[in-house]
């Protein structure tokens, strides 16, 4: 009974060798090129005035956009995170644009659903409906360019 309580000297290896983590790289432009290496990315930006986590294809939607035409394609500045699946560098506050390329093209301006908004006010005989819907601008989020060369 006492052995299966145990644990068995190849577990013990094997959860050692799962939970040794790599050194961390010393520098930017070596932990760039860790997640360049990667197969996936992700960013966090900051779309007017919010943050978003993006990936690559995805369909943002965000409160509209006034000075923008469908078709137009922006490129997004503000990034604070950029990350792969083992490897994560984080701005302070935001990663310098030169090291980092996201584009988004505009692809609809669009309404949201009927909102309404009823008002009363008990025993006066007030009583307001209002209606209406949000506009919104819906991006796609192009590829995620990490800079080769970028200086730090």
């Amino acid at each position: 009974m006492a052995s299966l309580l145990r644990p068995t000297l190849r577990a013990v290896a094997t959860r050692a060798l799962h939970t040794q983590t790599a050194a961390a790289p010393a520098t930017t432009p070596s932990a760039l090129s860790l997640i360049r290496s990667q197969p996936s990315h992700y960013v966090v930006a900051s779309v007017a005035g919010r943050k978003y986590l993006l990936t690559p294809r995805d369909l943002l939607t965000v409160p509209r956009l006034k000075d923008v035409k469908v078709g137009d394609v922006l490129k997004l500045s503000d990034i604070h995170e950029l990350g792969s699946r083992e490897y994560t560098v984080r701005g302070s506050p935001t990663i310098p644009a030169e090291q980092v390329h996201v584009e988004a093209t505009v692809v609809e301006h669009t309404k949201g659903r009927m909102e309404v908004i009823f008002k009363k006010k008990r025993r006066k005989g007030y009583e307001r409906t209002v209606r209406h819907k949000q506009t919104y601008t819906r991006l796609r989020i192009g590829p995620i360019d990490i800079v080769e060369n970028a200086s730090s």
